[in-house]
This record gives C-alpha cells, structure tokens and sequence, in this order.
C-alpha cells in the first residue's frame, strides 16, 4: 500500500495505492489520525487505485471519520474502485460516508472557508 497526501486548499486529499487490509490498515489509520491531530479535519481519501479492503480497511475509515466529524470535519471518499465500492455498499459503509465520483467534487463540496 502506497499513501500520497496533497492540500488543496482547506481540504488535505488522501490517494492511497494498493490494498487495504490487515498488514497494512493500521499504517492508514495512522497515517489520517496524524493528519487529523493536526487539525486537518478535512479530508477526501481517493481510492480509485485501491484494489482490494478488507474489514481493518473498514474500520480504518470509520475511526477516522468520526475523530475528524468530531472535531468539526468530515471525510468524504471519491473516485472508488468498482470493487471496493461494492464492499463498502454490502457493509453498509456506503451509508455512513459521503462518495463522490471524482476527487475534485468531492474537495468541492467542502465549499470555501
């Protein structure tokens, strides 16, 4: 798994490679907690080159976007892989989080600050 974070403006977006599973879930995880301890509570995770996620993958997610909606952010997941996109409507995921099919809309509709 490969993590690339890049500002865009008042949103930090997440592009992750790979697979997303229990050797590499808790990298993630840490990963967007850092960016979320330091204040970066906007955050939009692309995970068009995501191949495969897992339950840890899930729960990666989960625990970031309630720490980042808890301090006054959100996350939003954009450009999904069909694949993946399915795990997370099967596990109801798809309802907890906000998807967006590109990256940009997805930054866009944080709106300006």
């Amino acid at each position: 798994m490969d993590i690339r974070i890049q500002s865009h403006g008042h949103v930090e977006v997440v592009g992750i490679a790979g697979s997303v599973d229990g050797l590499t879930a808790e990298t993630l995880l840490s990963t967007l907690q850092a960016h979320v301890d330091k204040g970066n509570t906007r955050l939009v995770v692309d995970l068009s080159a995501v191949e495969y996620t897992s339950s840890a993958g899930l729960r990666a997610l989960l625990a970031t976007v309630k720490e980042a909606r808890r301090r006054g952010g959100d996350m939003r997941l954009a450009d999904i892989n069909p694949n993946v996109r399915k795990v997370l409507e099967l596990s109801g995921f798809a309802t907890i989080l906000k998807i967006f099919g590109a990256v940009d809309e997805a930054v866009e509709s944080f709106g300006a600050l």
